[in-house]
């Protein structure tokens, strides 16, 4: 069993977080990993850009970033946290012309992915784990998470 926590920074705890954690419990039953104690932090553009800075020495804002921590403790595997700026998530699904919830979909599976060992070097399509990232978001259906229907 997976132990999802969510939490916020300089924005409001969204209303929806325990639907988001019902999605990442899909992601990863999907995926087949277990027992992981997984965090996930949503924030705005600033608190993103400032970890976006430290962290990988570029000053501006990103969409999602996940910190690897891929450590055992005992039967608990912790394979570090997801941080998800909301304001870049409402902005790309404007650009992309997609869903809000579609796009945190996709930012939910993306930070999973990157915890379990996958990268990418360059956002095309063709890259595989972007691929496998629009497999999973197929594979899963639509959800909603942010608006209830």
């Amino acid at each position: 069993m997976n132990n999802v926590e969510i939490g916020a920074e300089g924005v409001e705890s969204p209303p929806w977080r325990n639907r988001a954690v019902s999605f990442i419990n899909r992601v990863l039953v999907f995926l087949g990993l277990d027992n992981w104690e997984l965090s996930v932090l949503f924030c705005g553009n600033s608190y993103i850009q400032e970890l976006n800075n430290r962290y990988r020495g570029r000053d501006e804002p990103t969409d999602v970033l996940s910190f690897p921590l891929g450590e055992n403790a005992g039967k608990r595997y912790l394979p570090g946290d997801i941080v998800i700026s909301l304001q870049a998530l409402e902005e790309n699904a404007s650009c992309f012309k997609v869903s809000p919830d579609e796009e945190l979909r996709r930012l939910l599976i993306h930070g999973i992915l990157h915890l379990d060992g996958m990268d990418h070097a360059s956002n095309v399509p063709e890259e595989p784990m972007l691929k496998k990232q629009e497999e999973i978001l197929r594979e899963l259906g639509p959800y909603h998470i942010i608006s209830e229907v």
